[in-house]
């Protein structure tokens, strides 16, 4: 295939939808045309270069399904940037999983005429994309755009992810929705939001919309039974109890799952976990909300008492959301810098190859993907909640949730255990660990 004189590029999308992909496609497009490029879409993630079924690429304006690549031209992509979802498509398929789809993966490049690859994805699809940047030797040049709704990228302090500004709205107006819905009838919901491993979303929406708590993964550490989890839910609804509210919403991190065995939530459910390419849990397939749904209510049942939860999860819903003016903002100045890093003379050994795009303080700056490693392992640094940040502790003051103070104050803890239907020991001994996990007073505190 020949190539053009200024070279071709090629675009695809890894990992999960996030609201802002297609901007970044339509941004990459325009800017790769006027520079004189000539521009593919790759659809369906790496999963087609693995397999190498490449066919001629075919004309935007006669998408497919069965498409597997096709040219881009600015009147193909001048109006998608305001659209949820991608016009790619995308897919998990992983090329560094088993050997040979790596190679695989480059020889498809290259017979494409590929000279300049833009990736938009999160830490699966950055590290396929490093891989591929050393695979190719050089000749192919990687910028990767990191996209999640979860948040979870080492980029610079006070940037988010794309698509995360658009999913937090999209949440918020959601668990508005349900909180009105639980004024109305006078039940609890509990309401799990993705995240991965960070709780960034979570935390996000429920501070926004003023739910009653939100549990993060940060907050536990790893192992961390499935009781005790409950148990912070369950102190929330009798603190709330005492206040003369029995109905509130509990946001959920779905990360959560991750600090528990994964044996302990197979047994809990019924349900065998799953693992995705990757070789990570596949969170979406633990239905935690209805685990410490169970859970909760098994407890209070226990002391002859039964309350009315709902479960929901939210997640898909907000993936492919339409993305609100910040992202659409943000995405177009990643895309146009996405195609300037690739073009430019780089003097620094470590971007020779590729590296990540981001905005600091406005700017344009790549990121080398080597310093996005976590030391040895296979996957990138995961930027978690500071639990000492302004952001966290001024969530967690509006929080309703068991504190110091109800457990040093004997009159509080003597009324907490009376709605418990339990001893002041009794719920002590219950509900005291949840508090010393959280850092909230030292057993010796507790026990003084």
């Amino acid at each position: 295939m020949t190539t053009p004189s200024r070279g071709r590029l090629a675009i695809l999308v890894g990992g999960g939808p996030a609201p802002g992909i297609n901007s970044v496609i339509s941004s990459v497009t325009i800017e790769a045309v006027n520079e004189g490029l000539e521009v593919l879409g790759i659809f369906d993630g790496f999963q087609h270069l693995i397999t190498g079924t490449m066919d001629e690429p075919g004309q935007a304006s006669d998408l497919l399904d069965g498409m597997r690549v096709c040219t881009l031209s600015i009147p193909d992509v001048s109006s998608i940037h305001f659209q949820g979802g991608s016009v790619l498509r995308t897919s998990r398929a992983n090329p560094t999983q088993r050997p040979g789809d790596l190679d695989a993966v480059v020889a498809s490049l290259d017979k494409l005429g590929i000279t300049y690859l833009v990736t938009i994805g999160g830490d699966g699809t950055s590290y396929t994309a490093s891989e591929v940047a050393r695979a190719a030797g050089g000749r192919i040049r990687v910028a990767h755009v990191p996209k999640t709704i979860d948040n979870d990228l080492p980029l610079p302090v006070g940037m988010p992810t794309f698509g995360f500004e658009t999913a937090r709205h999209v949440g918020t107006q959601s668990v508005l929705n349900i909180m009105e819905d639980s004024r109305t009838t006078n039940r609890w919901y509990f309401v799990v939001v993705m995240g991965r491993t960070a709780g960034h979303l979570a935390l996000g929406i429920g501070k926004a919309s003023g739910a009653t708590l939100t549990l993060v993964p940060e907050e536990f550490g790893p192992h961390t039974p499935l009781a005790e989890v409950a148990r912070h839910l369950e102190g929330a609804i009798l603190k709330r109890r005492l206040m003369g509210r029995n109905r509130g919403v509990a946001i959920i991190a779905e990360g959560i799952s991750g600090v528990i065995d994964p044996q302990e939530l197979a047994s809990a459910s019924g349900v065998p976990v799953e693992y995705d390419p990757y070789g990570a849990v596949r969170l979406a397939e633990v239905p935690l909300a209805m685990i410490l749904r169970r859970q909760v209510q098994q407890h209070f049942a226990a002391r002859g008492e039964s309350i009315s939860i709902v479960d929901t999860t939210l997640g898909y819903e907000l993936r492919s959301a339409q993305p609100i003016p910040f992202d659409i903002d943000y995405t177009r100045s990643l895309g146009h810098g996405a195609v300037g890093f690739l073009l430019a003379r780089v003097n620094d050994e470590s971007l020779r190859k590729g590296g990540m795009v981001c905005l600091d303080r406005g700017n344009l700056r790549a990121l080398p993907f080597d310093s996005l490693r976590d030391g040895d392992q296979g996957r990138n640094r995961v930027r978690l909640i500071d639990l000492a940040s302004e952001h966290y502790i001024s969530a967690r003051q509006y929080m309703i949730r068991l504190d110091t103070d109800d457990f040093i104050e004997p009159g509080r803890l003597n009324s907490l255990a009376e709605a418990a239907h339990v001893t002041p020991d009794e719920f002590l001994r219950d509900f005291g660990p949840t508090v010393i996990s959280s850092g909230e007073v030292s057993s010796e505190e507790m026990s003084a």
